[in-house]
């Protein structure tokens, strides 16, 4: 397939996604640092307004979708059937949404009433989720493979018992109070890749499908007509990954982008053009806001998506300078791993009631941290992939 074969050239998904989840780990750490620059953070629910922290998740989920014919179309060159890339796509999402589900539900958990301290919860679960979806080596037997991913399953489910979360006048067990980030993705991956299967990665009807997404996006913030949706509510979520996948298969019919000047001014283009529709439509709208999922939220940030990544294809595939991004590669080959290693830091920091000193609590020296903390968990990424110790979804 040539989306498959161009793409397989392409280091800059690779280095956009690495940029991408190391920016997610720091945005993460810096909301529990104090005097920051508003702009850095994210905007509150009711404020019409876009924080640098409110485009981090939009341009993870336009890679993920940039990514999406790759790995279909890689699995159908090798001679995969229909049902057997649906079921792929369905053991993804899956996992996603699992992982996502026990996320949320730790936002909610009260270890009063569980009996269990909430960081032993949180670490169990995590590791769970490594058990059963790790990479294992080829050398790993069946049966050692088998009885670990058993374990993680019989661990997780163990958890999922003892799980207790409200408050003493109204226990619940565990719940959808949100899908959360992972969850989020899976679902918006779940149809978009499946989009992508039954269109055969066909550039105009994949289209039909993005306008569709963004269709119900605008109408549901316009008043226009309700179309909240089970799972994908508002489609914004869609919205931003179709972008993802139209880009892609765009990029892979125009072969002579890499060397075609005039095609990258294009792709600019489009991603002002997207900005702009975000401001133009803003007042109509319901604003600017990542809570709400708006359609300037949205437009914004996949126009925001492309300019990224259209200047890492000149930086990048045109120019090699992959080089110099080796040094957070991993965040982009682990992506997943590298999102979860923070739950085990977080909650070994509570087990051991550690405290970091107030100077890297405020300003400058909690910026510095919240650099500091989002390299060290690439590098500690990079670390276990060495030791073939990552997920693989």
């Amino acid at each position: 397939m040539q989306t498959t074969q161009l793409l397989k050239r392409l280091q800059s998904i690779d280095v956009f996604r690495a940029i991408t989840m190391l920016l997610m780990v720091f945005v993460n750490d810096a909301s529990g640092v104090t005097g920051l620059p508003a702009w850095l953070g994210h905007m509150g629910a009711d404020e019409d307004g876009l924080g640098f922290a409110d485009t981090v998740f939009p341009a993870f989920l336009f890679i993920a979708g940039m990514s999406i014919p790759f790995a279909i179309g890689n699995r159908m060159s090798r001679g995969a059937t229909f049902i057997q890339v649906f079921f792929y796509i369905v053991s993804r999402s899956f996992a996603l949404i699992v992982m996502g589900f026990f996320h949320v539900n730790s936002e909610n958990y009260n270890a009063t009433l569980a009996g269990f301290p909430q960081p032993l919860w949180i670490i169990a679960i995590t590791l769970a989720f490594f058990l059963i979806w790790l990479d294992y080596r080829s050398e790993v037997s069946k049966m050692i493979k088998f009885n670990l991913i058993a374990g993680g399953v019989i661990l997780l489910l163990g958890m999922a018992v003892l799980y207790k979360g409200g408050t003493p006048d109204a226990a619940a067990g565990m719940k959808p109070y949100w899908w959360g980030i992972l969850g989020i993705i899976g679902w918006a991956y779940f149809v978009s890749a499946f989009i992508y299967l039954v269109t055969k990665g066909n550039f105009y009807l994949l289209l039909i499908g993005y306008v569709i997404a963004v269709f119900i996006n605008v109408a549901n913030h316009t008043g226009f007509i309700e179309l909240n949706l089970p799972l994908i509510g508002d489609a914004s979520s869609v919205s931003l990954m179709m972008g993802g996948v139209l880009l892609s298969v765009l990029y892979a019919q125009l072969t002579n982008l890499r060397k075609d000047r005039s095609i990258r001014i294009a792709f600019v283009a489009l991603g002002i053009s997207l900005i702009v529709a975000g401001v133009i439509i803003r007042p109509y709208a319901e604003g600017i806001s990542k809570i709400h999922s708006t359609p300037a939220w949205v437009f914004i940030c996949t126009g925001i998506s492309i300019l990224t990544f259209t200047t890492l294809i000149w930086l990048v595939d045109i120019n090699a300078k992959q080089h110099w991004f080796n040094f957070i590669r991993p965040a982009g080959t682990s992506t997943l791993t590298c999102y979860l290693v923070p739950y085990f830091w977080y909650s070994l920091y509570n087990l051991v009631n550690f405290h970091y000193p107030a100077i890297f609590n405020h300003g400058a020296g909690g910026l510095f941290r919240s650099v500091a903390f989002a390299f060290l968990v690439v590098r500690l990424t990079g670390f276990l992939e060495k030791k073939r110790l990552r997920l693989k979804i």
